[in-house]
């Protein structure tokens, strides 16, 4: 379970560039749901994924992780709880690595490193066979370097390296954004699949709202650093694009009074 409480969070604080990325965000999901986050530009959805995997420390609030406070645990820390899977799959990886090597360092993320090999041959079969489950030939290629593949193919292993670990939370910034059409879909189903078997608890950030609606069971819209709305279930089901981009326009008015009342 990830719980997020009033947390606060300023950019360039106490100069002109000052930006309140966050305002106050308050939010629970429970273990193994799939929450999909969509908003504009500058809403904040990347940062609150920054501040969940510790890249980020917020100047006010709290995140905890199954009743445990993970507030000032920086990304290290938390890389045993939380995986991430980037827009840019390469942000993840290294591309002068091969293959095998950028699965090896994914298997003991969180784990204590020490002088013994990162490779032998028990992990190069289980890595063949991981990578075989994906159906792209990719067991064949354990030793070619992670920047000769192609853009789906790299994000495909980043999905594959998030669940090598025993880890509980699944970070998706995203993830498909790069990818054209054909590959984002199977990168999507992909990973519907390893959320699914993995029992995740996941957090997709999208700027596509017809996949914040087909996917997962929550979605969540920020707007200016604040959640504007969270739907899910029985409300959720049967929502359209148009539904949400009016909900959006609605909502957005009610704000903007709002800010007016208190400016005057």
């Amino acid at each position: 379970m990830i719980q997020v409480e009033d947390i606060q969070l300023t950019f360039n604080q106490g100069t002109p560039l000052e930006t309140q990325a966050l305002k106050g965000i308050n939010l629970t999901i429970p273990t193994g749901e799939f929450v999909t986050v969509i908003g504009s530009n500058g809403a904040g959805k990347s940062t609150l994924l920054n501040v969940i995997s510790g890249d980020i420390i917020p100047q006010k609030g709290r995140v905890s992780i199954n009743d445990q406070n993970v507030t000032n645990w920086p990304s290290h820390q938390r890389a045993k709880l939380v995986a991430r899977v980037f827009q840019n799959p390469l942000a993840g990886s290294c591309a002068n690595l091969t293959v095998e090597e950028n699965l090896a360092l994914a298997y003991r993320r969180g784990m204590t490193r020490g002088l013994n090999p990162a490779l032998n041959k028990s992990l190069r079969v289980e890595f063949q066979q991981r990578l075989a489950s994906l159906d792209l030939g990719l067991e064949r290629r354990l030793r070619d370097r992670m920047g000769l593949l192609s853009g789906g193919q790299r994000q495909a292993i980043s999905l594959l390296m998030s669940t090598l670990a025993p880890n509980q939370i699944l970070l998706l910034d995203e993830h498909t954004a790069a990818l054209d059409p054909k590959t984002s879909s199977y990168i999507l189903n992909l990973t519907r699949k390893i959320v699914a078997e993995r029992g995740l608890t996941t957090l997709m950030v999208t700027h596509s709202m017809r996949q914040a609606l087909e996917l997962g069971d929550r979605t969540l819209m920020l707007h200016e650093g604040r959640v504007i709305f969270d739907i899910s279930g029985r409300d959720r089901q049967g929502l359209k694009v148009e539904d949400l981009l009016k909900l959006f326009e609605e909502l957005n008015e009610d704000i903007l009074a709002d800010d007016a009342l208190l400016l005057g």
